[in-house]
């Protein structure tokens, strides 16, 4: 169950001065039992998804967040305290033994039906447009069996662009939720790198046609 902040506060101020539409809120699965994939172009997506998904559902979304953030004690706090999921996004000689952790600890919150948050693009987009997708979200929803919920963010690099700390007074986002996309097909196969990719780009297809931009297949 969220805290009352998280429901009553942030919520209600996002769509009062930033939120202009929320679309496909109903595909949002009751049970929790999903791994969310938004396209990702600003800090202030970290603040959207939640505020639509962990309030529609009253229970915590679980982000992936790059290890960094957690060194200031600060954002260290606000993580933790959100139960964010550390990872490490660049090359570094412990990156598989982290990114495994996070992926067992994603496994375990999807068991007690605790929604997963993973930007499968891996970080921001400098320009807007989408970018080639990791296999990280694939293989946690295929072998957890569980959905990948695609959604389509619009905006939040016009409110709050890379580099810029105040976010801008503008009631100009739109976010698009998808359909839940099923692997069922592959459930018996096995996670390998052919399949990933072939479910990744499924994935990234699907938030293209929800911010208007075509993916091209990732390898």
């Amino acid at each position: 169950m969220l805290h009352p902040i998280q429901r009553i506060i942030i919520p209600p101020l996002l769509k009062l001065v930033w939120i202009k539409k929320i679309e496909g809120i109903k595909n949002i699965p009751l049970d929790g039992k999903f791994v969310a994939t938004p396209n990702h172009q600003s800090f202030f997506d970290d603040w959207i998804v939640p505020s639509i998904i962990a309030v529609y559902l009253n229970r915590e979304l679980h982000m992936y967040v790059n290890r960094k953030y957690f060194r200031n004690p600060l954002f260290r706090w606000y993580l933790n305290h959100h139960k964010c999921i550390p990872v490490e996004v660049y090359n570094s000689k412990d990156k598989k033994e982290v990114n495994e952790k996070a992926f067992w600890m994603a496994m375990q919150y999807l068991e007690k039906n605790e929604p997963i948050c993973i930007y499968p693009e891996g970080h921001r987009s400098r320009d807007g447009k989408l970018q080639i997708g990791k296999l990280g979200a694939a293989r946690l929803a295929i072998t957890a069996r569980v959905p990948v919920l695609p959604i389509g963010i619009i905006g939040t690099r016009e409110v709050l662009p890379k580099g810029k700390i105040i976010p801008k007074i503008k009631k100009v986002i739109t976010v698009k939720i998808g359909k839940p996309i099923y692997f069922k097909e592959y459930y018996e196969k096995g996670a390998s790198k052919k399949i990933l990719i072939k479910a990744t780009n499924k994935i990234m297809r699907e938030i293209g046609k929800l911010i208007g931009q075509k993916y091209k297949n990732g390898v």
